[in-house]
């Protein structure tokens, strides 16, 4: 079912961009730069509910009267740490070697909005790795774009086929958007 909604998607990633198409036809983006500071105090699971709503308000100036919008923030957490978009090779490296045989949870975090109301919710998906070797970790770094994803790896590439042992949850999630959540978000909205 396609959603006929006019929406606008506050996201700079493709992966989001892909992945909202597949059920809403009636799609505008805008990618302004997000700022992603959020405060110390608050707690690992706090910080992507946080950045998804602030990203939101800030594009409150770009809504149209019938459109929704939609934001969103994903955050990798291993042990209670925040693992969020590596600053460089060395620390997506860092990510990888730590997430290697571990579990972790991927919280993304929805902002969905109009002119008079919005909604706030956060999909939770457990992942666990196998074990990643040296030359795994290398040839993913080398071959993909781990900078600009959270954890340092997007599920959907090479690493994901041959280094996830299973997920328990959304598999859409892992990958920056829980399209079904949103799917029924956006037909009660």
């Amino acid at each position: 079912m396609l959603i006929e909604k006019q929406i606008l998607l506050g996201s700079k990633s493709p992966r989001r961009r892909e992945l909202l198409s597949k059920i809403c036809k009636n799609i505008r983006y805008v990618d302004k730069e997000a700022d992603e500071s959020y405060l110390s105090s608050l707690s690992h699971l706090e910080v992507a509910p946080y950045l998804a709503e602030k990203k939101g308000r800030s594009l409150f100036p770009f809504l149209k009267e019938n459109e929704i919008l939609i934001t969103a923030d994903t955050l990798v957490i291993l042990k209670n740490k925040i693992l969020g978009k590596p600053k460089n090779i060395i620390q997506a490296k860092e990510y990888l070697l730590e997430l290697s045989n571990n579990k972790h949870e991927v919280h993304t975090a929805c902002f969905i909005s109009n002119k008079n109301k919005s909604k706030l919710f956060t999909v939770t998906t457990e992942v666990y790795f196998n074990t990643l070797t040296k030359e795994d970790i290398d040839y993913y770094v080398e071959n993909y774009i781990p900078l600009d994803k959270a954890g340092a790896y997007g599920i959907q590439e090479w690493i994901g086929h041959v280094g996830v042992k299973k997920i328990n949850g959304c598999y859409n999630n892992v990958m920056g958007l829980p399209l079904s959540k949103v799917c029924q978000e956006l037909l009660n909205f």
